[in-house]
């Protein structure tokens, strides 16, 4: 299940130092959910470099998530796969892969709607505020992230310009829990960054 609140999306170009060393950094200071994204290295690369995650996310006893490959997650012996809508549907995971987990990245209701629908076991929705990740897209805000977590039975994650700032209200808007990537990747000081999250998630 999805027993976990605070959800780490990798992005190499973001990180202060090395990324493997950050996502280790933040795992001793409580993180057990890491999404694998690198979607610009190429398969064999980014086989190598899920192999190295896994072996960290395990000494943690933590969750590999792969970000849109399931022939990845699958060959490291990931716990799940995180979707898009440019993925393999939610459906078609589910019914040929049932063993792994299905996150998937929704920007409207009715997106997130018809994930749950297909089995999808959380959501992210973003962007929830204004992101650098994304700086062409406009923030849905918090009355969007509330109604959606209304309406959906599944975890909600709240992602787009989260910090601890505004964490709390992210939280009291029924958010099942933060995913981050910048706030704590980029940050000098990576353990401090994971602690100043950890405090508004139960």
């Amino acid at each position: 299940g999805i027993n976990f609140r605070l959800y780490l999306i990798t992005d190499r170009h973001r990180t202060k130092n090395d990324l493997f060393n950050a996502v280790e950094e933040a795992m001793k200071e409580g993180l057990k959910a890491v999404q694998l994204r690198e979607k610009d290295l190429p398969v064999r690369e980014r086989l190598r470099w899920a192999y190295r995650m896994k072996e960290i996310v395990d000494r943690y006893s933590g969750m590999l998530f792969v970000n849109d490959r399931v022939d990845i997650a699958v060959s490291v012996g990931a716990q799940g796969v995180h979707l898009t809508k440019d993925s393999l549907p939610v459906a078609v995971v589910r019914r040929h892969w049932p063993g792994l987990l299905v996150g998937y990245s929704a920007h409207s209701l009715d997106e997130a709607l018809q994930a749950e629908a297909e089995g999808a076991h959380f959501v992210t929705f973003s962007p929830v505020f204004e992101t650098s990740s994304k700086p062409d897209l406009k923030p849905q805000g918090l009355e969007k992230l509330k109604e959606l977590c209304t309406a959906l039975k599944i975890p909600v994650f709240a992602l787009g310009g989260i910090t601890p700032d505004n964490a709390g209200d992210v939280i009291n808007s029924g958010a099942h829990g933060i995913a981050v990537v910048s706030a704590i990747l980029g940050s000098a000081n990576v353990r401090e960054a994971t602690k100043s999250f950890e405090r508004f998630l139960p």
